[in-house]
């Protein structure tokens, strides 16, 4: 069971596997039709194609902002239309650094489900190991998916603006620092941060061919941020 990351060559050799899923993430918020044009045009053998804005995200309304979350219930009806239940091992792919694959990875743990891990350095990493690509749309057979969701994993705007108001939640921002400092924000309505917040860009967990960094360095980068 793989739980955080996978190496291309480990999915290679899983691809025949009926409880392996691989979920195509990539996604370009400038321009949203991207991803499903990159998955048409080439993609891992038998995967299959999560868009962002119609499969990993909720209805947009006044109060929600870009990409909120689904119900656990829409997301469940989704995993199970991708034929994903307890005893499948999810693998989530992006264009190579993570971020889109890693939101399904955090989805899916979300609904009770930790047999997921993200393809280190996404279809960039599978493309350069010379592995096989197609442009046949990979399909699966339904199954049923049951959530067991917890509290744990996620908070309202009103729990974390208490939470630092009385000091003890640290806000990591992930963006990048221009947009963390409100410069060159092309994307939301209001630049700048959550007050209080931390930047720690999520490139910074990358090293310099877009794979993710040790444990150690890891460790070591974010405890620079809490200190």
């Amino acid at each position: 069971m793989y739980t955080t990351l996978i190496e291309p060559a480990q999915l290679s050799a899983r691809l025949s596997d009926p409880d392996v899923a691989v979920i195509d993430c990539r996604h370009e918020l400038s321009k949203p039709a991207w991803g499903a044009e990159a998955y048409a045009a080439g993609h891992i053998p038998n995967a299959l194609h999560a868009s962002l804005d119609r499969d990993l995200s909720g209805p947009v309304g006044p109060a929600t902002r870009r990409h909120p979350l689904p119900t656990v219930e829409a997301f469940a009806t989704t995993l199970g239309r991708w034929g994903i239940d307890a005893g499948v091992q999810g693998i989530a792919y992006d264009q190579g650094p993570g971020a889109y694959a890693a939101r399904l990875w955090w989805m899916l743990r979300w609904v009770g489900h930790s047999r997921v891990a993200v393809l280190n350095g996404g279809f960039a990493a599978w493309q350069e190991a010379g592995l096989p690509v197609t442009r046949e749309p990979g399909a699966r057979p339904p199954r049923r998916f049951a959530p067991r969701t917890t509290d744990s994993m996620s908070v309202t705007a009103a729990q974390l603006e208490q939470g630092l108001a009385r000091g003890d939640v640290m806000v990591i921002d992930a963006r990048g620092a221009d947009r963390f400092a409100g410069e060159n924000e092309t994307i939301d309505p209001v630049a700048g941060h959550i007050p209080g917040a931390r930047n720690r860009p999520f490139t910074a967990n990358l090293d310099a061919t877009v794979r993710f960094l040790s444990p150690d360095a890891l460790r070591r980068g974010f405890a620079s941020v809490a200190s």
